[in-house]
């Protein structure tokens, strides 16, 4: 397992003390684009659910080769780029269990690949928890509706629908400080060697002590053990809300983060939640690759 230790850099080269108010901070390296990053999502719902007392995340926007690519080539060349990418995507939906629909790419490709990564610093000038909302929503519309994120349009919408502040986010879309705000994550990213997405970093309360970087995908044991390490103990377990509870939080989660977060079997899932439909307080929402539930207000 590659584990590597990195130091806790702030824009400026110094410690960013005051942002851990948690034993734990992990900063979670992404680009909002990256299939695997989107099939990470059931782990750290996992982590937040069941301990989230000791841990609090930090999302930094990086950017892959392949996302950088997919806009730049010629005609000829990006529809080479763009058929490679949908093949990619339909077997990271397979393998992570995150639907991902590859169609995108041959019916409604992105256009600009900064677009959603500006949107996401934009939001984040609205607090931690917003842009989180954001990033969801985004992720929703271009993983599962296929669309185009790079347009003003639809990130207005998504903006509306994760409660934001509307007008705000859109001064802020193309501004100068949206455009700082991503160069400081790149410059981040850069700082800690992060070249492959996702990865996350954790850091103790101790400003002294190096992080502990994963790059890549792995079982939640794996991430279990680094936090007891980083603890020096072993993490104790909050259970979990009722079913119910956890989709009134989160609104719209697929069968997979389910499944992760309650350790229980696709088919338990599927079971568990018909209950919950037939009380008329979810509905199933059918996707390319399994299901996601939506919460009925």
């Amino acid at each position: 397992m590659p584990l590597l230790e990195c130091n806790d850099t702030a824009c400026d080269g110094t410690k960013n003390e005051q942002s851990v108010s948690k034993p734990i901070e992990i900063y979670s390296f992404i680009d909002p684009l990256c299939p695997e990053c989107w099939g990470l999502e059931p782990i750290l719902k996992k982590l937040q659910t069941l301990y989230g007392n000791y841990i609090s995340i930090v999302y930094f926007i990086g950017r892959k080769l392949s996302t950088v690519n997919c806009c730049k080539n010629n005609q000829i060349g990006q529809l080479k780029e763009h058929i490679e990418l949908a093949k990619q995507w339909e077997k990271t939906a397979s393998r992570s269990g995150m639907s991902c629909d590859g169609d995108l790419w041959l019916e409604n490709p992105i256009s600009s690949p900064l677009a959603a990564s500006l949107a996401i610093k934009a939001a984040e000038f609205q607090g931690r928890k917003a842009a989180a909302r954001f990033l969801r929503k985004i992720r929703e519309f271009l993983f599962l509706a296929k669309q185009n994120i790079s347009e003003k349009s639809v990130l207005l919408e998504c903006a509306e629908m994760a409660n934001l502040d509307v007008n705000e986010f859109e001064k802020d879309l193309h501004s100068e400080r949206a455009l700082k705000a991503y160069q400081c994550d790149l410059k981040i990213c850069s700082e800690m060697d992060v070249q492959e997405y996702p990865s996350l970093v954790f850091f103790s309360k101790n400003v002294e002590e190096a992080g502990i970087k994963v790059t890549g995908m792995y079982s939640f044991d794996v991430y279990l053990d680094i936090i007891a390490e980083v603890l020096n103990e072993q993490p104790i377990k909050t259970e979990p809300p009722s079913l119910e509870d956890f989709l009134k939080k989160y609104h719209f989660v697929a069968t997979k983060e389910i499944s992760v977060v309650y350790d229980l079997s696709t088919e338990c899932v599927e079971n568990e939640m018909k209950k919950l439909v037939l009380k008329q307080i979810a509905e199933r929402v059918p996707v390319k690759y399994g299901t996601f539930w939506r919460y009925k207000e």
